[in-house]
């Protein structure tokens, strides 16, 4: 059936010109941005609910929670509403303006908490879950807990799409990918998937200041980098059930937001391409992950997600002052 859902994933592979001229390899970005919701975590909500079906855990009226930076807040809504399912989000009140909004208008019963630590109670997630708990007992339409950080069915929407697609896509002939971390879910099934048809390939990890994967997966230690980054919804301190398969990481770069984002201002400009802070982060791993490699390289990142849901941040001339981040010439104005 040719409906929205149907739309999600088969995103195409587009090839970024200067980063690859920069290091004389070839640099593709898987575009997500083109998925309906606008990002990458459209494939996570799908294979989250459609698993729920087949579980038996919801039917017409039932209700989805979910502890949310946004991206995957708005893909649950989209499929969701498609189906005929409830929603309830709950997002930390820092996230950008544009994401409430579009989740508003999606019709979500949206809950803004405070940003606070994750060994807080207060923390998002652990409100999410606790109202999912009550939602579960109550709804006589069913209820689930999307949970994307510890539910394996969200790696699994990328090893069974984005893998094979990033694959098929470079006729085989790939040689690196690399992706940062939110839920871990991209990093974990793309690299599954590819090793277990290239063994040979090296997977990399792109982790903005502030997290904890970079220390975790090249130190072996669970320890946040110094810095921060303004990107939203990257950036893990804990080891879940998901960063548990991955099997192994070959290059780690921890990147700061001064280094990476200037690569998301000129591909605005000079190859029309607009996208959210997170892409920053990861074109930057995989122009270090090429150089690693070498000239005549192919390397594959995500391209996660369209910057109008920054506008107000990455995008905006004031946010970037506060935040002392270069302001590109062309957004001065």
């Amino acid at each position: 059936m040719n409906n929205i859902i149907s739309q999600i994933g088969n995103t195409p592979l587009i090839y970024l010109r200067e980063v690859s001229e920069l290091t004389s390899c070839n640099i593709y970005g898987k575009a997500e941005f083109l998925n309906p919701g606008l990002s990458v975590k459209d494939r996570a909500a799908l294979s989250i609910i459609e698993n729920a079906e087949k579980r038996g855990e919801l039917k017409k009226g039932g209700t989805i929670v979910e502890g949310t930076a946004g991206n995957t807040g708005i893909g649950i809504a989209l499929v969701a509403n498609a189906k005929g399912y409830n929603v309830k989000i709950i997002i930390p009140e820092t996230q950008s303006q544009e994401k409430f909004d579009t989740l508003l208008a999606l019709g979500v019963d949206l809950i803004k908490v405070p940003a606070v630590p994750f060994s807080n109670p207060e923390n998002y997630q652990h409100v999410a879950r606790r109202i999912a708990e009550e939602e579960i007992k109550t709804n006589p339409n069913g209820a689930i807990f999307a949970d994307q950080w510890n539910n394996l069915d969200n790696m699994l929407a990328h090893y069974n799409t984005t893998g094979p697609e990033i694959l098929e896509q470079t006729n085989n002939e790939i040689d690196g990918f690399i992706c940062a971390v939110g839920t871990g879910g991209t990093l974990s099934g793309v690299s599954k998937y590819l090793r277990e048809k290239k063994p040979q390939i090296k997977i990399g990890l792109a982790d903005p200041k502030g997290a904890a994967m970079y220390n975790y997966f090249a130190n072996n230690k669970v320890e946040a980098s110094e810095g921060n980054s303004i990107s939203e919804g990257i950036g893990l301190g804990r080891v879940t059930p998901i960063i548990e398969e991955i099997e192994k990481i070959d290059f780690c770069y921890s990147i700061e937001d001064n280094e990476a984002l200037p690569y998301v201002y000129n591909l605005v400009k000079n190859e029309g391409i607009i996208l959210g802070g997170s892409s920053a982060i990861n074109i930057a791993g995989a122009i270090n992950l090429a150089k690693e490699l070498g000239k005549g390289s192919t390397v594959v990142t995500i391209l996660c997600d369209h910057g109008s849901r920054y506008q107000s941040k990455l995008y905006n001339k004031d946010f970037l002052k506060k935040k002392n981040i270069p302001i590109p010439l062309w957004l001065e104005g």
